[in-house]
């Protein structure tokens, strides 16, 4: 094998390893599970502690006064969890809106980082031509 062969070669390991090794971390990172509320509650011990995107319904939805802290139920069909983010929200973050939060379970309920509210209204089709 000459020289140049070699070269290319040992380039194309080093970056292709590199760039395995990023990709490898970043999905690592950033990954974490997409549960409905009736999904995690059916055995919750077994997400605790670990990233988790919650999707479910706001219930009981409280605000403290002069601050950004949020206390709420998130539910779906019989189960329910208690929630706490500190934040702003989304302008239709109210109860019985559809949400999606990002965060961690603990046995005392979810911790949001995140929270996204849906809005189905708004791509529903709609009235036109009629």
């Amino acid at each position: 094998m000459s020289t140049r062969t070699v070269r290319i070669l040992l380039s194309v390991l080093v970056i292709g390893g590199s760039l395995t090794a990023l990709l490898a971390m970043s999905v690592r990172e950033g990954a974490a599970f997409y549960k409905h509320v009736d999904e995690v509650m059916v055995s919750p011990d077994q997400w605790y502690g670990k990233p988790l995107k919650l999707h479910g319904y706001v219930a009981d939805l409280q605000k403290r006064t002069d601050s950004l802290d949020y206390k709420f139920q998130v539910t779906t069909r019989e189960f329910s969890v208690p929630a706490t983010y500190t934040g702003i929200v989304p302008d239709t973050f109210k109860d019985g809106s559809e949400v999606v939060l990002t965060g961690r379970l603990s046995a005392a309920g979810f911790h949001a980082d995140d929270v996204m509210a849906k809005c189905p209204s708004k791509y529903e089709p709609g009235q036109a031509g009629r």
